[in-house]
């Protein structure tokens, strides 16, 4: 970054990624710019790099990350230029009927100002965010650890969506970021998780994080070992795939009675279909969860900054901002996990 101009990654369409330069933004009345540090690539981004997403437009890329107040504007009195903070993209409104309701992450204008472009130097952060969602890091925290927060908040929110008991029996589908951040919370809840993935490098973080079986898809039928390792199946099984085979079939995988959390989200306009008489005899709960509320963001915090969650495990590299572009050309081939993207390079870890 110069005095004038700033690196930032565009998303112009499904594959087409440019780093351009761009002018540094001005934050405008109750709004901060943040210099990033750390930045994090995620599923959602790498679906939206490959068709694109219903609620991310194209233009600036990169949702989750961490750094230092570049700037604040008119009004802001709780930051200051030079802190280390955290935030996430978006946050809500407050005042809508949702909002009302408790349910901030179904906020009619949630993405309506977002702070998006963390794949970039800088990045502005809009007023609702800086009111609601801006935190000061941690200390002991590393900016990579921080930039977690975002992604944790949103299994936080799939967890409280379930109202999960500790005697439950959990079945996690999906061996990527947010499959092993809830096994992960299943194990710091002290429950019996077995993690379902095609590739050995998540199964074996898996059990790093603490599953306690692991099946591998391309060698054993999800159902037989899942019955291997529960018996009857688990209480709970937890989709992380997007697929829309595994939205069919894990109905079928639970215990009676058992509860699936839609996690993975599907494309616009998808229709799964799924066998009413598993849903109906075996009283089989089907529960959806998106994004993240206040309570949820801030459970999340207080995770990374207790040491209840640890998730730098799974970073597969540290990459330059510069490499943005051959970053997602790997993860689109399934080359890597999760990459940290340092636009200042690794004495700002």
């Amino acid at each position: 970054m110069n005095a004038v101009s700033a690196r930032q990654a565009v998303l112009r369409g499904p594959r087409v990624l440019d780093l351009d330069r761009i002018p540094i933004p001005r934050p405008g009345p109750g709004e901060v710019t943040v210099r990033i540090r750390a930045a994090l690539t995620c599923g959602t981004d790498l679906k939206t790099y490959r068709r694109g997403h219903p609620r991310l437009r194209y233009g600036p890329f990169g949702h989750e990350g961490a750094g230092d107040i570049a700037a604040v504007g008119p009004g802001v009195t709780l930051f200051h230029v030079g802190q280390a903070v955290v935030f996430t993209p978006t946050a809500a409104c407050g005042t809508c009927p949702p909002c009302g309701q408790g349910r901030e992450n179904l906020c009619a204008t949630l993405f309506d100002d977002m702070a998006l472009g963390t794949y970039g130097d800088v990045v502005r952060i809009p007023s609702r965010i800086v009111r609601r969602h801006l935190f000061p890091k941690p200390v002991h925290l590393s900016y990579i650890e921080a930039a977690f927060v975002e992604p944790l908040a949103c299994v936080v929110h799939g967890w409280r969506r379930l109202g999960a008991t500790n005697g439950d029996r959990v079945a996690v589908i999906g061996t990527g970021a947010i499959g092993l951040l809830h096994v992960r919370e299943a194990a710091r809840r002290g429950m019996e998780v077995a993690a379902v993935g095609r590739r050995p490098t998540g199964l074996d973080l898996a059990r790093r994080f603490g599953a306690t079986s692991t099946i591998d898809a391309k060698e054993t039928d999800p159902a037989l070992g899942l019955r291997a390792a529960f018996g009857d199946g688990p209480d709970i099984v937890i989709e992380c795939t997007g697929a829309m085979d595994v939205w069919r079939t894990a109905p079928s995988w639970t215990a009676p009675g058992g509860r699936v959390l839609l996690f993975g989200g599907l494309p616009s306009g998808s229709e799964p279909a799924f066998d009413a008489a598993r849903l109906h005899y075996g009283e089989v709960d089907l529960i959806s969860a998106f994004h993240y509320c206040t309570a949820d963001v801030m459970e999340s915090l207080h995770l990374l900054a207790s040491g209840a969650v640890a998730p730098a495990e799974m970073i597969t590299g540290l990459r330059a901002l510069d490499d943005v572009g051959a970053i997602f050309v790997d993860l689109d081939r399934g080359v890597g996990l999760k990459y940290a993207v340092l636009p200042e390079g690794t004495q700002w870890l």
